[in-house]
């Protein structure tokens, strides 16, 4: 089984990468719609639309491009490499509209900034040329 860390990760928004990532995940899921009918003895179900959403924490950096290109209410082609960004790697992307932003300050910890991101349309796993 091959292990694969996480400092390694990557998150792009279009070719411009976002600096100072302390984590970002995607979840993806669908819908399920029941078509029981009755006599049925047990349910029965299909799949429906599927939907995407990602999130990233990062320290915040108001002079770091990437994170400034991160404005919500907008669309942003958003490319995220788990393993890293080189050659053969996974690369998981789709256009996304950022949902959310937040900013978080504590008297003994560092700035960091939450972004949040709705898929619109698939999201495409590929391997990094």
């Amino acid at each position: 089984m091959a292990c694969y860390v996480g400092k390694d990760g990557v998150l792009k928004i279009g070719a411009v990468a976002v600096g100072e990532i302390t984590n970002f995940s995607v979840d993806e899921t669908a819908e399920i719609i029941d078509c029981t009918a009755m006599g049925d003895v047990y349910r029965d179900k299909i799949a429906s639309y599927k939907n995407w959403t990602a999130g990233a924490e990062v320290h915040w950096d108001p002079d770091d491009t990437g994170q400034t290109a991160v404005i919500v209410g907008t669309e942003v082609v958003l490319n995220l490499y788990p393993e890293g960004d080189v050659s053969g790697d996974v690369e998981l992307s789709g256009t996304a509209i950022v949902t959310g932003k937040s900013i978080t300050t504590a008297y003994d910890g560092l700035v960091s900034t939450s972004f949040t991101f709705e898929g619109k349309g698939a999201l495409t796993e590929t391997a990094v040329a």
